[in-house]
């Protein structure tokens, strides 16, 4: 199985409307693409809480069923669409892929 977390820094402050709207739709157009890419088994978007300067604003959590199905999901028609709104909000992006 392949884990993969991603962490994203948003524009505009998660505190003020405007912030808190991109990290409403970034956790939007994620969870969309929940049944809909084979071997994408689990997906979990959280908006976060926590006010220290290290935070992020947005975690993305996702289950895959092997290294092929996150390279399907990487190029799945359906993950290519919401890309260029997720880029369009960010402003830093983390990622970490790793097998159990």
């Amino acid at each position: 199985m392949i884990k993969r977390i991603v962490l994203w820094r948003l524009k505009g402050a998660a505190s003020e409307p405007a912030g808190l709207e991109n990290a409403l739709e970034v956790k939007e157009v994620l969870e969309s693409l929940d049944g809909k890419i084979p071997g994408l088994l689990r997906i979990e978007v959280g908006i976060n809480f926590n006010s220290s300067g290290e935070a992020c604003d947005v975690a993305f959590y996702a289950e895959f069923e092997d290294k092929d199905a996150l390279e399907r999901y990487k190029n799945h028609p359906a993950h290519e669409k919401i890309k260029p709104v997720v880029m369009a909000l960010q402003e830093e992006r983390r990622v970490a892929d790793y097998e159990i």
